[in-house]
């Protein structure tokens, strides 16, 4: 864009914005930069415009190159809900793009502003994201110095592993277990297991105690017993219930990890629940979000004609439910599913009764409740399979299946079900995947893979109760060989910081 372009879409920026609020809509300050393309895909890949480096975002980027440079990928923006909200623009848009992309995420901005999810998470992760994360990039520069690349990422390798297994139903900043009441010591005097009201054999004279402990065996089983009793009144079973949320527990229990590390997990968890909102409500807020720039545009009569049709060419782009070419497209394009979603609902229960979904549903409830029959037949929606040999049909076009289908990858924010299930004595961890519930196995070879990461940092055994694709039982167990021995202590702590789920993007 030139600068005579630029100065004519401040000018247009400045008329929607007051046209979107006498419409109704309700944001923060949006602070729109435009910025070179390489830069937009860097914002798109790493999450976040200043972040750690980690290998992991290198592939991700090369995947990125590749898809635009097969025109399967054209980025306009990025936005970061907040307070400011903070938008990036692709230079290389022309002023119709940028003009509806302006509109778009006002819409956008709307949507953070009303709905729940995003307001109990923004206020447990903060409103500035783009100071937070650059302020612990830093430390992570600083970790890299003083503790070298290979040990800082293997910490990296853990916790990026983990950004998922977060558990978004407990708060960010939440205490240590609570500890319970110690349980009373059994008197010496008391029986032997299973035998109520009897004494114990030191200083008894209870002939069927004495018979009892005569028994083969029993002595030995009776000191194991007495033992398990003893580490229980010692240390409370950790963790008191499966507990979901991998990153807080390895960054609250890992007794082997440095300040630092424990820096790195944190502040990859806390990037976690900032983004979980995007994630969790993606296709109503892509939806609002375009349908807002759809009406603002519409209704705003400043705007040259040919800068409206211009833009409302790059509208059809987006929301259009083809893969290319009039194609059948075998995934949902979230922006035109929303958008119609949203056009349905306004146009049948009106735009009061829309703010009141915006802000009480995610999109779980969002597909389940308000994607009716009228609406999947309109679409065109259909639940497709796979062969083996390559072959694609339609397997369904039940209501409930189209939703279930659409809703399974967002379910426990994409990643499997696996909590932390025993703290052993000796430090090992115990993880189980509760592979029924999230209704598929695991990767067998990617599940190792995280094991080491885990075990890497842990600095203990590690294993993993999972199933097999076919739902075959399996358990995974860390090498030891892989495990390295805890790193001495250094003089002072240093911090870090970062995850990765996806800005809002458009």
């Amino acid at each position: 864009m030139t600068q005579v372009d630029a100065a004519g879409l401040d000018g247009y920026a400045a008329r929607i914005e007051a046209l979107a609020r006498e419409l109704g809509l309700e944001f923060a300050p949006v602070e729109f930069e435009l910025v070179p393309d390489s830069f937009m895909a860097e914002i798109a890949i790493y999450g976040l415009p200043v972040r750690m480096r980690h290998w992991s975002f290198g592939v991700r980027y090369i995947h990125q190159l590749v898809h635009q440079k097969m025109g399967n990928s054209h980025m306009f923006e990025v936005m970061f809900p907040g307070d400011p909200c903070h938008a990036y623009m692709a230079e290389h848009n022309s002023v119709a793009e940028n003009t509806l992309v302006t509109a778009h995420v006002l819409g956008h901005a709307d949507f953070a502003s009303r709905n729940t999810l995003f307001l109990r998470f923004g206020a447990m992760a903060g409103q500035r994201i783009l100071e937070q994360s650059a302020a612990r990039a830093q430390r992570l520069e600083m970790a890299l110095q003083r503790h070298g690349q290979e040990q800082v990422e293997a910490v990296l390798d853990a916790a990026l592993a983990l950004e998922q297994h977060v558990d978004i139903h407990a708060e960010l900043h939440r205490p240590p277990y609570s500890v319970p009441s110690v349980p009373s010591v059994p008197s010496a005097r008391s029986g032997p297991p299973g035998v109520a009201g009897t004494q114990d054999a030191a200083g008894t004279d209870d002939p069927f105690t004495q018979r009892y402990r005569r028994l083969p065996g029993e002595a030995a089983a009776l000191a194991a017993h007495e033992a398990a009793r003893a580490r229980v009144t010692q240390r409370p079973l950790l963790p008191p219930q499966p507990e979901y949320d991998l990153l807080w527990f390895i960054a609250q229990h890992g007794t082997e990890l440095a300040d630092w590390e424990r820096d790195m997990f944190l502040a990859v968890r806390e990037e976690s629940f900032y983004f979980y909102p995007v994630y969790a409500c993606q296709i109503m807020n892509e939806g609002w979000a375009s349908y807002w720039h759809a009406r603002l545009l519409r209704e705003a009569d400043f705007l040259p004609p040919a800068l409206y049709l211009s833009a409302i060419k790059s509208h059809s782009d987006v929301v259009r439910p083809y893969a290319g070419e009039h194609q059948q497209a075998l995934a949902v394009n979230p922006y035109h599913l929303g958008f119609c979603m949203w056009e349905h609902i306004i146009e049948r229960e009106g735009l009061a009764r829309a703010r009141q979904i915006c802000r009480d549903d995610d999109d779980c409830s969002f597909i389940r409740n308000y994607l009716d029959d009228e609406l999947a037949d309109r679409l065109g929606l259909f639940v497709h399979e796979s062969r083996r040999d390559g072959e694609t049909r339609m397997a369904s076009r039940d209501l409930r299946a189209i939703r279930e289908a659409i809703l399974a990858p967002k379910y426990n924010y994409g990643a499997p079900c696996i909590a932390v299930t025993l703290l052993n004595d000796d430090g090992s961890l115990v993880l189980r995947h509760d592979h029924q519930r999230d209704g598929r196995g695991l990767d067998l070879e990617r599940a190792e893979q995280v094991l080491a990461y885990i075990a890497r940092i842990w600095r203990r055994p590690v294993t993993l109760h999972t199933a097999d694709f076919r739902g075959t039982p399996r358990v995974l167990r860390s090498k030891s060989e892989g495990i390295p021995e805890p790193p001495a202590p250094a003089a002072s702590s240093t911090t870090s910081a970062t995850p990765t789920a996806p800005p809002v993007q458009y």
